[in-house]
C-alpha cells in the first residue's frame, strides 16, 4: 500500500478535466506542488484510464455486460485475451474479477442482434470464451468516491449522481458534435485547443459544442478510474436478485444505497439478477458491515444475493469506437447512419 492525498485522489479521479489552479485552491496547495503530486499519481497508475462519461442512450444504444468464467489459465493468456478485446470497436469496459467471474466485458450495440453477432465473433475469436452469463445493463447511478475524503467539504462542485442509460429519445448530431464527441472519447483530456486540431474546428467552436453537450446531457463528467489494489481499498460486487419492489421501497432502497459513502456505483439490470452495486471501503469489515445492513433493511426485497471480488479495470469507455469507424451502410442503423452522414459533410 501507498501513501496517498486522499482528497487530490478524490478531486482528480471526479472530474479528470479539472484545472490546476482549481486543485490548487480547493486543496490551499501550490500549483507546482500539486502539478508533482498528480503526475506521480500517474506515473504510478494510481489514476488511470481518463473517461469522458457520454450517455450512450441519448445515441440509441444498448449496453450488454458479459461475465466470463474460466476464460483463461495464465497471466500470458490473460494479456491476449485483453489485447484482443480492447481491439473490439464495440468493447467498452472490461473488468476482471476474482471468484466465481473471471472478467466482464461491456459491449455497445444498437439492438440484440448485432450484440449477438459481436459476441459470437468474440468467441470464435478467442475460442476459451465459451463460458458466460449475459446481462443488459438498464440505468447505471454513479456514484463519487466519498469513503476517499474526512471532510465533506471537498465534496463540493462534485456531482452527487449521475446518472446513465434508462430510456431515452435518440438525439441527432450535428458534424461539429460528432467530431469532438470522437476526440473526446480518444483523448478525455486534451485541452480545448489540442481539441480544436483534431476536430478541425475553431477554439470557440468547440467550447461551445462541449457546452452545448453537456447542456443537453449527452457529457455528464470527465473521470479517471482508481486502481484500487494500489491504495489498499477492497472492492466487491455484490448482485441482488430482488422480488416484491414496490416503488417506495425501491425509492428507500435507492436513498440507502446513495447516501452510502462505500457504494460508488449501482446498476439496475436485466439478466439472472437485477441489481449490482459496487463497494469500496479500507476496510474489509466495514464491507461485510454494510452488506448485513442492507440484507437486514431490505429483507423483504432482497430474494438472494451474490458477492465477488472486484480486483481492476482494464479499460473504462462510455462510446464504442465503432460508431465514428467507416462502415457499410448495410450493416448500419438509421441512427449510425445520421452520425455518419453528418461526418461526410
Amino acid at each position: 500500500m501507498v501513501t496517498f492525498d486522499g482528497d487530490l485522489i478524490y478531486l482528480y479521479s471526479e472530474n479528470a478535466r479539472i484545472r490546476l489552479k482549481d486543485i490548487s485552491n480547493r486543496l490551499k496547495k501550490t500549483p507546482q506542488r500539486l502539478k508533482y503530486s498528480l503526475s506521480i499519481l500517474e506515473k504510478e497508475g494510481i489514476v488511470l484510464y481518463p473517461h469522458c462519461v457520454f450517455d450512450y442512450s441519448y445515441l440509441g444504444l444498448l449496453v450488454f455486460r458479459v461475465y466470463f468464467k474460466g476464460g483463461y489459465v495464465g497471466e500470458a493468456d490473460k494479456a491476449s485475451i485483453i489485447k484482443q478485446l480492447n481491439d473490439n470497436p464495440y468493447v467498452i469496459a472490461i473488468a476482471e474479477f476474482t471468484g466465481e467471474f473471471d472478467m466482464s466485458v461491456e459491449i455497445a450495440a444498437p439492438n440484440p442482434s448485432r450484440f449477438n453477432k459481436v459476441l459470437k465473433r468474440l468467441a470464435n475469436l478467442i475460442p476459451t470464451l465459451n463460458n458466460y452469463k449475459i446481462i443488459l445493463n438498464v440505468v447505471t447511478h454513479i456514484h463519487p468516491h466519498q469513503y476517499l475524503i474526512n471532510s465533506h467539504e471537498k465534496t463540493d462542485g462534485v456531482a452527487q449522481e449521475i446518472i446513465i442509460g434508462g430510456d431515452r429519445a435518440i438525439e441527432s448530431f450535428d458534424s461539429s458534435e460528432i467530431d469532438v464527441m470522437k476526440s473526446l472519447l480518444l483523448y478525455p483530456k486534451m485541452r480545448l485547443s489540442s481539441l480544436a486540431k483534431a476536430s478541425d474546428l475553431n477554439v470557440k467552436t468547440v467550447a461551445s459544442v462541449v457546452k452545448r453537450l453537456e447542456q443537453r446531457r449527452i457529457i455528464k463528467g470527465f473521470k479517471h478510474v482508481i486502481d484500487t489494489n494500489r491504495l489498499g481499498v477492497q472492492k466487491f460486487r455484490l448482485f441482488l436478485k430482488l422480488h416484491n419492489l414496490s416503488q417506495d421501497r425501491e425509492l428507500e432502497l435507492r436513498h440507502f444505497l446513495l447516501t452510502t459513502k462505500e457504494v460508488v456505483q449501482v446498476n439496475k439490470t436485466v439478466g439472472d439478477w437485477d441489481m449490482e452495486i459496487d463497494i469500496e471501503s479500507f476496510d474489509k469489515k466495514a464491507i461485510r458491515a454494510l452488506i448485513m445492513q442492507l440484507r437486514d433493511d431490505f429483507k423483504d426485497l432482497i430474494e438472494n444475493f451474490n458477492i465477488t471480488e472486484f480486483y481492476q479495470y482494464h479499460k473504462k469507455a462510455y462510446l464504442p469506437s465503432y460508431l465514428f469507424d467507416e462502415k457499410s451502410t448495410e450493416e448500419k442503423t438509421p441512427a449510425e447512419t445520421k452520425v455518419e452522414k453528418e461526418r461526410q459533410k
